[in-house]
């Protein structure tokens, strides 16, 4: 259950159904089957879009986001899957507040559920910033089926190390 890094801290049973599919070999048909296509946004332009406009649909009075783009160095092993960066400038006699939202360039290659459940992650950080009842009250709000995907994407995220692994044992 080593290969299972991203399953940290799930009950014993479902690691073990988890390492069921991994053994038998279906994992990947099974996500496959669950999350059959990708999603198209692929440059941040319409990633900025498409985040901006959950925002308006179920974060209105939340200041107005800078920057919305993916960044290759996140580390998705090391916990960041996105971050919500706040920056604020002097100018003149103000201070303006700049909202930036950096996602995991994983995500280019995903499920549009996943990328849904990633955005939805970073929006709620604009008002809730700990991982707390409240954030994630407000996480299922936009997103009514946000700790399966959480779960899912975990699974992906397996997957997608196992596949690796095997194409590097084959060279």
């Amino acid at each position: 259950m080593s290969d299972l890094i991203y399953l940290r801290g799930y009950p014993e049973q479902i690691l073990q159904q988890v390492s069921q599919l991994i053994h038998k070999q279906q994992l990947g048909d099974w996500l496959a089957k669950r999350y059959p296509a990708q999603h198209e946004i692929q440059s941040d332009l319409a990633l900025f879009d498409y985040v901006t406009e959950l925002k308006n649909r179920y974060m209105r009075n939340v200041s107005a986001i800078s920057k919305v783009r993916y960044d290759s160095k996140l580390s998705v092993v090391h916990h960041a899957l996105g971050l919500n960066v706040r920056k604020a400038q002097l100018q003149g006699n103000k201070i303006r507040r700049k909202h930036d939202i950096i996602i995991a360039s994983v995500f280019r290659e995903t499920a549009p559920e996943f990328l849904r459940m990633i955005a939805v992650h970073e929006l709620a950080h604009l008002k809730e910033p700990q991982h707390d009842k409240a954030f994630y009250q407000l996480c299922t709000h936009m997103e009514p089926a946000y700790h399966q995907l959480e779960f899912d994407f975990r699974l992906y995220m397996t997957q997608r190390d196992l596949v690796r692994k095997s194409q590097n044992t084959e060279e």
